[in-house]
């Protein structure tokens, strides 16, 4: 008894320190615990009801070992042997039967969650599609119905049904908006998945990888930006305008030459590599440059800022990506690049 004492008394400090430090983990805007649309609010009300049902189970359980282990204890000067139980039918049936009701409870709104939340909506004239494609390590949103390819940010318009068709344009990807939907995966090949969501309200909300891809896995983030339907409508007309090349005719051979034979501006360039129209008014570079000056971020920065060191660097920025070596540019070009990009914004929102 001394002995499984001292081993509680040693335990125990180490599992209020892992309470400590497991509770700092995680981000708000990761959290699939504040659902900001229907979807994440249906796949909300499942794990509250699961969680629920396991705690309700938990109690009881532990609530039938306490009585049992205190009323059947053995006492001081008892030597007798406990009366020898083998079986009770109606305690087996008891023990088999709740369960089967609580799985009865949980499993029917879970099919019909994931019959509701399977609907296909890429045919629905009043939803908005979206292609999404994967890439290591960005991601890449095409609007088919507007002739519109975009990267990194997925803007989209409030109270509107998304209608997502998600691929991937080399290894195994998983598309996750985690406060508006749940994950899909993108697939090599000719293997395409579908889901949809909204977004009620306006606002920015982070999404993810949730497929481990490669070195720059927790690097490959994305912001789905919700804005109101006249917003979008003005976004679609500003991506869609011609893009002038810099001005500096040095600085517009260089980006020309060098940049523009994967990337695109406007109706300029090529279409293998992130879309880089209207970029400056984009929350972040790369995904993970956070576009503020804000000290609660750890990769804060202007935009000028931003581009400046992703240009300059890619591989420290996201080790693995496909732009790292792919041309040589002089501290002078990286600067005039940089302006230029951080300059190529959209005004469309209210």
């Amino acid at each position: 008894m001394m002995k499984r004492w001292q081993f509680v008394k040693r335990l125990a400090p180490l599992m209020a320190f892992m309470v400590l430090v497991l509770a700092a983990c995680g981000r708000a805007d990761l959290s699939t615990l504040n659902p900001q649309g229907p979807v994440a609010e249906e796949q909300f009300g499942l794990m509250k009801l699961a969680i629920t049902i396991m705690a309700f189970v938990v109690i009881i359980v532990f609530a039938i070992s306490f009585y049992v282990i205190i009323r059947f204890r053995r006492r001081p000067g008892d030597k007798t042997i406990p009366k020898q139980v083998e079986g009770s039918h109606k305690l087996e049936i008891i023990w088999t039967v709740i369960p089967i009701i609580l799985l009865i409870i949980l499993g029917v709104p879970t099919v019909q969650s994931v019959f509701n939340l399977s609907k296909d909506y890429s045919q629905d004239p009043e939803a908005v599609k979206v292609v999404v494609t994967s890439h290591q390590y960005w991601w890449e949103f095409e609007y088919p119905e507007y002739g519109i390819k975009t990267a990194q940010e997925l803007i989209i318009p409030t109270g509107k049904t998304i209608s997502i068709e998600a691929k991937s344009a080399d290894v195994l990807h998983s598309f996750w908006i985690p406060s508006l939907a749940g994950k899909i995966d993108t697939n090599p090949g000719a293997n395409v998945n579908f889901m949809h969501f909204s977004a009620p309200k306006e606002g920015v909300y982070l999404g993810k990888c949730a497929e481990l891809c490669g070195p720059s896995h927790g690097l490959m983030d994305f912001k789905v930006k919700a804005v109101d339907e006249s917003s979008f409508d003005r976004w679609v007309a500003a991506i869609q305008e011609p893009v002038a090349l810099p001005s500096d005719p040095a600085i517009a051979a260089a980006f020309e030459s060098k940049c523009l034979s994967c990337h695109a501006v406007g109706d300029k360039g090529g279409p293998a590599y992130p879309n880089l129209t209207g970029i400056g008014s984009r929350q972040s570079v790369a995904g993970i440059l956070v576009n503020t000056d804000d000290p609660q971020y750890e990769n804060e920065g202007s935009v000028y800022d931003n581009l400046h060191k992703w240009i300059s660097n890619p591989e420290e920025v996201k080790p693995g990506n496909q732009m790292t070596g792919a041309y040589d540019l002089t501290e002078q070009e990286i600067e005039g690049i940089a302006k230029y990009l951080s300059e190529l914004k959209l005004n469309y929102e209210q």
